[in-house]
C-alpha cells in the first residue's frame, strides 16, 4: 500500500471509526449513568413515600413506581452499559494499535507491508465489535422471546 492511500485510510476510515466509538461511548455511559441514578434514587424514595404520604397523595407512589418500572426496563432493554463497554474497548484498541505500528512491534515487527497489516487489523476490529453490537442486541431479543413465552 502506498504512503498517500494510507494517510487517506488513517484520515477517512480510522480516525473517523475512533471519533465514532469516542462519541457513542460517552454517549451510552451518560446514558446508563443518568438511568442507573434515577433507579438508585426511586428506589429509595418509593418505600419512604409508600410508608408517610398521606391516603390521598397515594398517586406520588403510583408515578414513582411506574417511573422506576420504566428506569429499570430501560437499563435492560437498551444495554446502555453493554454498549458503552463495547464501544470504549472498541476505540480503546483502535487508539493503541497505531503505536503498535510506530514502534514496530507483534505483527509488525515481522512485516514488508506495515500499512496493509494495519488496514487488516483496523478493519478486523471493527468488524468484531459489529459482531458483539448484533451479540448485545440477540441477547436483548432472545430474552425478550423468553419472557413472552413464559408470561
Amino acid at each position: 500500500m502506498d504512503q498517500h492511500k494510507f494517510d487517506t485510510y488513517l484520515e477517512r476510515r480510522y480516525e473517523d471509526q475512533i471519533k465514532w466509538y469516542d462519541n457513542r461511548a460517552a454517549r451510552y455511559k451518560k446514558l446508563y449513568n443518568f438511568f442507573q441514578w434515577i433507579v438508585i434514587i426511586l428506589a429509595v424514595i418509593l418505600p419512604v413515600l409508600i410508608s408517610t404520604a398521606p391516603e390521598r397523595y397515594q398517586f406520588v407512589s403510583v408515578v414513582v413506581s411506574v417511573i422506576l418500572a420504566i428506569s429499570t426496563t430501560g437499563l435492560k432493554t437498551f444495554k446502555f452499559q453493554e454498549n458503552w463497554l463495547n464501544y470504549r474497548t472498541t476505540a480503546e484498541t483502535l487508539k493503541k494499535e497505531i503505536y503498535y505500528y510506530d514502534a514496530e512491534v507483534h505483527d509488525y515487527a515481522h512485516t514488508e507491508d506495515k500499512e496493509g497489516l494495519f488496514v487488516k487489523r483496523i478493519e478486523s476490529f471493527i468488524s468484531k465489535e459489529n459482531t458483539m453490537w448484533e451479540s448485545v442486541q440477540t441477547k436483548k431479543d432472545e430474552g425478550e422471546q423468553a419472557e413472552s413465552k413464559v408470561g
